[in-house]
């Protein structure tokens, strides 16, 4: 399960693909044209970019150095050209994949997943944050040389807000990706949990040192020195 975003401006490719995707248990959104897009990845951080490359606002080509510019989204591009220079070209200026017109959903479902199986292999398994370390392969954290007693699901809220420390992350993208609630779950278990790793972390909502509540927006993942 992914949170896709489909850029193409053809909603007969489209709406199908939506539809496909999204009966495969995939979050989808959507955009008919380049810019919107952009303002989406910023918005709301997709887990997996397809990019369709003739949008009637910007190029795709010159689109996809834009969202490189701003994230490191998986990126795939579909394309009816299957020109090899092209797609070299396309690779080298920060495509992670490309899929050929026409495929099907099932065609994309494979390529999102090997995607993000990449990505997952290429995450860091070890952050070292302030006085915080980090270990994703042991599912250990230290805090000043000391470890934390962390249940597994606290141990994953702490290390997703780690991994995207500086940006702010929705209680609804923790629920999604930590209890796989993509459709409005319950945000008072988001709450709950973070109460309890402030306490484990030695601080407070009122007093934070590592987890900062952006009001109206979610949590932010800070050292304290920043």
């Amino acid at each position: 399960m992914a949170k896709v975003l489909i850029v193409e401006d053809d909603d007969r490719l489209r709406a199908p693909l939506v539809h496909s995707l999204t009966s495969r248990g995939h979050t989808v959104a959507e955009a008919s044209s380049g810019l919107p897009a952009l303002q989406s990845v910023v918005d709301d951080p997709p887990d997996v970019v397809l990019l369709d490359l003739g949008l009637p606002d910007i190029d795709g080509g010159d689109l996809l150095k834009m969202l490189r510019a701003i994230s490191a989204v998986p990126l795939i591009i579909g394309t009816a050209r299957d020109d090899e220079q092209e797609i070299v070209r396309l690779l080298d200026a920060g495509a992670d994949d490309y899929i050929v017109k026409p495929f099907s959903a099932e065609q994309v479902d494979a390529r999102i997943r090997a995607v993000l199986r990449r990505s997952a292999n290429d995450a860091p398994k070890r952050l070292e944050i302030g006085e915080l370390v980090i270990d994703a392969s042991a599912r250990t954290a230290d805090l000043g040389g000391e470890p934390l007693a962390l249940s597994r699901k606290e141990f994953d809220v702490l290390f997703y807000l780690a991994a995207h420390s500086g940006s702010v992350v929705t209680k609804q993208e923790l629920l999604a990706e930590i209890w796989e609630q993509p459709y409005g779950g319950v945000e008072k278990t988001v709450d709950t949990h973070l109460s309890w790793l402030r306490a484990k972390l030695g601080e407070s909502a009122s007093a934070p040192r590592y987890l900062h509540t952006v009001r109206g927006v979610g949590i932010k993942f800070v050292a304290p020195d920043d």
